[in-house]
């Protein structure tokens, strides 16, 4: 009789067993990918990240937003010659050098016009040759090999496991393996969400950059350029912010207890998530972009 219990319980436990070991295979097989793809994906620029909604955006530039902007350029100018005038106490101080500096002023402001996208996409090349630079000093720990770390640890302490404690483990897997799914979607939206934001600034360009050499005006177009030069670099703040997590991760490698190398990895996922969201506002705050 204790034979069949005892063929009964080892069945029982094999099954967990297996149960537990599928779902450390799986586990964190989303959060891998995403996170290796991450010094892809914020590397790239507008222009190489999806050419197709990249076109779209410029021809909405040039035939909506343009136009929009020369008439902004226009009142700008004006306004800028009569404050000249105005200046120069009603024109009884008159200095024909007056009409030079109007007109190199000019002409400095619709050749940034007519340049605002070359402008733009060089902006956006130097964040991603910082970030290009900053993934190759990291090579090699952004992809994270978590499931191999904690299925040894799961074989070496397989033996000294309970039914009760292989039921335990396996709710636990189950329910860290739910969070981990969760932290992918995250981690697309954040930098999903990142992209479309250089988008939106990018199809307005023209706008602020038709303000830029006025006194008073100009102030909208020095915002949007830090701005500009915030998105660029928050890729790599977000390398920064991958590098950390490859760093803490990898100390679950000389954990003893396989409960608190689980949560312990579960808890740097969701720290780099939520660092992951601060990096927009961190990378503005340091740019004072508002």
């Amino acid at each position: 009789m204790g034979g069949i219990i005892d063929k009964i319980t080892d069945f029982i436990k094999e099954m967990l067993q297996g149960w537990v070991l599928n779902n450390l295979d799986t586990m964190f097989s989303d959060v891998n990918d995403k996170v290796g793809t991450i010094a892809g994906e914020v590397s790239k620029t507008p222009s190489t990240w999806n050419s197709g909604i990249f076109s779209m955006i410029r021809t909405l530039s040039e035939n909506v937003v343009v136009p929009i902007a020369g008439m902004i350029i226009s009142f700008v100018l004006i306004y800028e010659l009569i404050t000249m005038v105005i200046d120069k106490n009603n024109m009884h101080d008159f200095d024909t050098s007056l009409f030079f500096r109007f007109l190199f002023k000019a002409c400095i402001a619709v050749m940034l016009l007519s340049k605002t996208f070359d402008i733009v996409m060089a902006v956006f090349d130097v964040g991603s040759h910082v970030v290009t630079q900053a993934a190759s000093s990291i090579s090699g720990s952004t992809s994270l090999d978590v499931q191999a770390t904690l299925t040894t640890m799961f074989n070496n302490q397989i033996d000294t496991m309970g039914i009760g404690e292989l039921i335990g483990l396996g709710m636990e897997t189950m329910v860290i393996s739910l969070c981990m799914k969760i932290m992918s979607v995250l981690i697309t939206v954040i930098l999903y969400g990142r992209m479309i934001e250089i988008y939106l600034y990018v199809s307005v360009a023209p706008i602020p950059a038709a303000t830029v050499t006025n006194r008073e005006w100009g102030t909208i177009g020095t915002n949007y350029l830090k701005g500009l030069v915030a998105l660029a670099f928050q890729g790599f703040f977000i390398m920064v912010c991958v590098a950390i997590y490859a760093v803490l991760v990898a100390s679950v490698a000389v954990a003893g207890n396989l409960h608190s190398a689980l949560w312990s990895v579960a808890a740097y996922t969701v720290i780099l998530c939520f660092s992951l969201f601060k990096t927009g506002s961190l990378s503005k705050s340091i740019f004072n972009a508002h």
